[in-house]
């Protein structure tokens, strides 16, 4: 077993499996990633002792399965550091299974900047690149009710699949720091994506539209909707997908695309269909904060189905958080309601 001593050659692990998993290819096919999340599920349980496998695993309607945060803490799950090397490629591999080449990039940048606060807080023990939980809920199968999550300290993504049904929220990523300001990664903005495409759009907008898509002058502390279970839509605030000019519409619909993407093809080409079916005209972009890189800043997008919220405020306005919830899906909640009907009436 890993222990906090090689925390320092953990990054560099993270980086090759990046590169390599980021490399393949996905099938194009909503059952085609079933089935690859379903291999890669069973593929890390075969390889886990019996009491690993007591950690890992639960009930599909285990309440744990909504038991999610963004912050370090302890969890329920399996540990990196609890497995060995071997068992953490096919962990990563999971990992990998549900997201999009970018989206494991960031996912595993993100985990690595654990080291960074590691060193920058003295050797802080609650800084480990290798406290993140695997957990697997029901048991993995192409035609069967269950779900997995990769979760730590900025990172959580909860996956739940029926069928060749797949809903991929809530799904968080942080980055703290927003942007490595010395040392070796300097320049490092592993959420700067999100940061930039949000600005490209605000200083888009004519005095009129700004007035509109500017709802206050400070940012709040926090993404609103925190780690809640549940979320219902924000305040209606704003400016509308169809009060914007052509350009505009596609930087929003850009936007979008950076968080939605991050899940494997296959899943976020169906998610954007749900998004565009609900309606696009109704969708709001909201600002609050300052509006240059660095000023403490906050903006949501928020259509009938979804929303997607940034902050940016915390730590001198150097620490991240960006969330992508489903008002209808997020733990699969819609597409395990007919699951669950069909098995009340056996």
């Amino acid at each position: 077993m890993t222990t906090l001593k090689s925390v320092k050659s953990f990054p560099s692990l993270l980086a090759a499996i990046a590169v390599a998993i980021g490399s393949l290819s996905h099938v194009s096919t909503a059952h085609a990633g079933v089935e690859e999340m379903s291999a890669a599920a069973n593929n890390l349980l075969n390889a886990l002792t019996p009491e690993q496998k007591a950690k890992a695993v639960y009930e599909l309607k285990s309440d744990e399965r909504q038991n999610w945060h963004f912050i370090p803490k302890d969890r329920n799950g399996l540990t990196l550091k609890e497995m060995t090397p071997a068992q953490q490629r096919l962990a990563l591999a999971l990992l990998s299974s549900g997201m999009s080449s970018s989206g494991t990039s960031q996912s595993l940048t993100i985990m690595s900047l654990e080291q960074v606060l590691y060193d920058l807080e003295n050797k802080s023990p609650k800084r480990d690149p290798e406290k993140y939980y695997f957990t697997i809920f029901g048991a993995p199968g192409a035609t069967k009710a269950w779900g997995w999550r990769v979760e730590g300290h900025h990172l959580s993504l909860n996956f739940t699949l029926d069928g060749d049904k797949v809903s991929p929220t809530p799904s968080f990523m942080g980055s703290n720091p927003g942007e490595i300001r010395e040392g070796p990664r300097k320049g490092l903005r592993v959420l700067g994506g999100e940061e930039e495409l949000g600005r490209k759009l605000l200083k888009s907008l004519n005095a009129k539209q700004q007035a509109k898509a500017i709802y206050d002058k400070v940012a709040p502390k926090e993404v609103i909707t925190a780690a809640e279970r549940r979320v219902k839509p924000l305040e209606a605030q704003g400016i509308t997908y169809k009060e914007l000019n052509a350009a505009q519409k596609t930087m929003l619909m850009d936007l979008i695309k950076a968080y939605v993407e991050r899940v494997r093809p296959e899943v976020s080409s169906i998610e954007l269909a749900k998004i565009e079916k609900a309606g696009l005209d109704s969708i709001q972009f909201a600002w609050a904060g300052g509006t240059e890189q660095g000023q403490g800043q906050y903006y949501r997008v928020q259509g009938p189905t979804f929303l997607l919220e940034y902050d940016n405020t915390q730590n001198n306005n150097n620490h991240v958080h960006a969330v992508w919830r489903d008002f209808n899906g997020d733990f699969g909640e819609d597409i395990l309601a007919k699951h669950y009907a069909q098995e009340h009436k056996k």
